[in-house]
């Protein structure tokens, strides 16, 4: 429903159940817009409509609006380098979430910063707490929901934890294994963002291995496609970026790889 129409209705007299079902539905478009504007690089206003959101779950007493709204806070974080806040919006997140999808996706973005902190431990807790709880909730209706967390996105969480600790093998595997679950028989991509950072994976590993063709091949594919989430798909590809500038510095096909990073990061 547009914000035109759910403004409309709130104007009306309603029970208070229809109220807070207004109020719902108002919080889940505040989500979806606050999404759209931090992929568009609006941070400033991102983080009020977040905020906004936050606003809105609580009044409605809807744990997963709120839930939600603390793991955009996550996600901004992690896409700025505040690693340390990545675990502070996770931790308000699941003391208002425990129970719902929410809960899972911040049990992961925790995954993720404790990665980029180098605490192995504090990886596998996070990640082992985040699939006990999916595990532990009914399959989705719809895995195309922007905010539900699918079986197979815990694949692309070990994915990015992999890579982060250097074990190869096993974010190779991972990685394939993401492409080939977000790609329909017919070639269609249904998950194209986790398929870029697979290949952004996959870009690492052959780097880390020794094939800079191969490399820069998966990097730029990895940028191309319309459905582009900027922050997430430029913090992975900087980390390919980082690698082939430190060893590769003077290959022209590294330094081509690095225009085209600093081109998406310009845009």
């Amino acid at each position: 429903m547009a914000a035109s129409g759910i403004t409309a209705l709130m104007d009306r007299r309603l029970t208070l159940a229809q109220h807070q079902e207004v109020l719902s539905l108002a919080g889940w478009v505040a989500l979806l817009v606050g999404c759209v504007e931090y992929d568009m690089g609006l941070r400033r206003i991102a983080e009020g409509t977040r905020k906004a959101a936050l606003t809105l779950g609580d009044e409605a007493g809807n744990a997963a609006i709120s839930g939600w709204a603390y793991e955009m806070r996550a996600w901004y974080a992690l896409t700025q380098g505040d690693y340390r806040g990545v675990i502070a919006a996770a931790e308000a997140g699941e003391a208002v979430a425990a129970h719902n999808g929410a809960a899972v996706q911040l049990a992961a973005q925790r995954a993720k910063a404790w990665a980029r902190l180098g605490d192995r431990r504090q990886v596998e807790t996070a990640l082992e707490k985040g699939r006990t709880l999916l595990e532990s909730l009914p399959y989705p209706e719809d895995t195309d929901h922007h905010f539900v967390v699918d079986p197979a996105k815990f694949d692309f969480y070990a994915m990015d934890r992999y890579r982060i600790a250097r074990e190869d093998r096993l974010a190779e595997m991972y990685a394939r294994e993401v492409i080939r679950s977000s790609t329909d028989p017919d070639g269609t991509e249904r998950k194209p963002m986790r398929n870029a950072e697979a290949r952004v994976t996959l870009g690492v590993v052959a780097a880390r291995g020794g094939d800079l063709d191969q490399a820069v091949a998966y990097g730029r594919r990895a940028l191309e496609g319309d459905r582009k989430s900027l922050p997430s798909l430029l913090m992975c590809s900087k980390e390919l970026a980082t690698l082939l500038r430190e060893r590769y510095p003077k290959e022209p096909a590294a330094v081509s790889y690095l225009d085209d990073v600093r081109a998406l990061s310009a845009s």
